[in-house]
């Protein structure tokens, strides 16, 4: 069972999907996996554009 803080946080996204229209939880579960999907597509860009950067330069690239 969810308890605690991460319990919090998700039914913190729901009311928020709720308070958008969204009010079936199959329909919460695809928009909250398609932004984990855009996020993670969006961090790796940014990572490969860092390495690209620093090839270009010369220097290594540290991730923090």
């Amino acid at each position: 069972m969810i308890t605690g803080e991460l319990k919090n946080k998700i039914d913190s996204l729901l009311e928020i999907f709720w308070t958008g229209g969204l009010t079936n939880p199959l329909d919460v579960i695809e928009q909250i996996t398609y932004l984990m999907f855009v996020r993670d597509l969006d961090d790796s860009d940014n990572l490969r554009a860092k390495e690209r950067c620093a090839q270009t330069v010369g220097k290594a690239v540290k991730n923090i």
